[in-house]
């Protein structure tokens, strides 16, 4: 059987298949949502009933009408149109197809090629279809779910319009479940079945706009509704649920959305909301290990010495974690996130670490000065390791008016404290130090020691 199939009858009432594809529109006025994309006059719906939309990448997460919208294209354009999977093609296949269209359109015939899950292609497979694009052989449409700015090459991506989905709304997802409550053709009219409108919310509420999610519920909870009442409960909605569906991949970008949610969130000083986006991803799944170490670096980054003990804390959480495991370990990170919420903030010696890194970079790598070298053997000292070096404990005020940084940032200043928590105590001792060490004269401050 080959790869490249026509697509199936939209309109066949084929009750073998999901209730999520066989409810799908068939047309730019039943599909539900994307308004701002196919909305009246708007440039994809005139570009689509012109059959001129050229080649485009759908984004969005699942169940938001890529596919559809895909399909709705193959019934209103008069080029040939070919559909195959990401996941089973290679690089043999795409070249086959990619010469069929070539000659195709030698005799004036157009093709569309519809990949799903384009993303799953690598760099090489991508490349396969870069000429035709081109040239213009074919038109592609490629759908994913994850940022084409990362998984599609930048050459290919040039030369297609993305066009970003957005989850259905709540209310659209109630609009659909009752057009296929009431479709006797496609849908579950023929069972004559009822639901409340605070039923058909909560699966609306649970499948986080992905309607192929609700429609694969409604289908479950249909099935388990008694003959006799034939009505959708809200316990038989519980039953079908089971566990509410979280839209996230712990190797996607929601993964990365997340988690910056629950960074910014902690250092904008909100626990409320660094408490929501942790459970988010702990309740979808995500690795609690990996969310405590980013915590610990939350820690280090964004509290650093305003409050050391920060640091402490989410190492103990990251200890409790692995410890007592889950789903015990999850209080002890929501420890940590709301303590780090509410902890004074300072980034300040993240700063100082990224200026040294650039200096360290961009700057000569000067020997340490003798001064600060230790010498053990005879040769050493006498090629004047370790000569003018002040031993701090031998000065009255612990502090020596010594050089410690190389000739070429002599002066240099790294680490600025704030006026939060400890910091403000830090600054005050910096500012003392500071005083002591204009202060100091070597020539008075007794015994000069070599570092042993």
């Amino acid at each position: 059987m080959s790869l490249f199939q026509p697509i199936p009858n939209a309109g066949a009432a084929d009750t073998t298949r999901p209730l999520a594809d066989r409810i799908r529109p068939r047309t730019l006025d039943e599909y539900v949502g994307q308004e701002h994309l196919i909305g009246p006059g708007k440039p994809l719906r005139v570009s689509i009933e012109r059959d001129d939309a050229g080649s485009i990448i759908f984004w969005g997460p699942p169940g938001t009408g890529k596919t559809t919208l895909a399909k709705i294209i193959a019934n209103m354009t008069k080029a040939e149109f070919i559909e195959f999977s990401a996941v089973l093609a290679g690089i043999k296949e795409i070249k086959q197809v990619m010469a069929d269209a070539e000659r195709a359109r030698q005799y004036g015939t157009r093709t569309i090629v519809f990949i799903d899950e384009i993303h799953r292609f690598n760099k090489a497979q991508q490349d396969a279809f870069l000429p035709h694009v081109e040239k213009g052989n074919i038109r592609l449409i490629g759908a994913t779910t994850e940022n084409p700015s990362f998984e599609i090459n930048s050459a290919l991506l040039s030369r297609c319009r993305v066009y970003v989905l957005q989850p259905l709304t709540e209310e659209q997802i109630v609009l659909l479940l009752r057009r296929a409550l009431s479709d006797r053709e496609r849908g579950l009219g023929e069972m004559n079945l009822t639901a409340s409108d605070d039923v058909l919310k909560k699966i609306a509420s649970y499948t986080s706009g992905d309607a192929r999610s609700a429609y694969n519920v409604l289908e479950v909870a249909a099935g388990l509704t008694k003959s006799d009442s034939r009505e959708i409960t809200d316990e038989i909605v519980h039953d079908a649920l089971q566990k509410r569906i979280l839209l996230y991949d712990k190797t996607g970008e929601e993964h990365y959305n997340l988690i910056s949610a629950l960074h910014k969130s902690v250092r904008n000083s909100d626990p409320d909301a660094a408490l929501y986006w942790l459970g988010r991803m702990l309740e979808a799944g995500e690795d609690p290990l990996y969310v405590a170490r980013r915590v610990v670096r939350m820690a280090v980054e964004d509290i650093g010495l305003a409050d050391p003990n920060a640091l402490s804390l989410c190492m103990a959480a990251r200890d409790a974690v692995d410890f007592i495991g889950m789903p015990e370990g999850n209080l002890a990170l929501a420890q940590a996130v709301v303590y780090l919420s509410v902890a004074p903030k300072s980034n300040a010696l993240y700063t100082a670490y990224g200026s040294v890194q650039g200096d360290v970079e961009a700057t000569a790598a000067e020997p340490v000065p003798l001064h600060l070298r230790n010498a053990p053997t005879r040769l050493m000292k006498g090629l004047g390791y370790g000569k003018g070096y002040q031993y701090a404990h031998d000065l009255e005020s612990k502090v020596a008016d010594m050089q410690c940084l190389p000739d070429n940032l002599r002066g240099r200043a790294y680490y600025q404290p704030t006026n939060e928590g400890i910091e403000k105590r830090i600054r005050e001792r910096m500012e003392e130090i500071k005083r002591q060490r204009s202060q100091a004269n070597p020539s008075d401050s007794g015994r000069q020691k070599k570092e042993s």
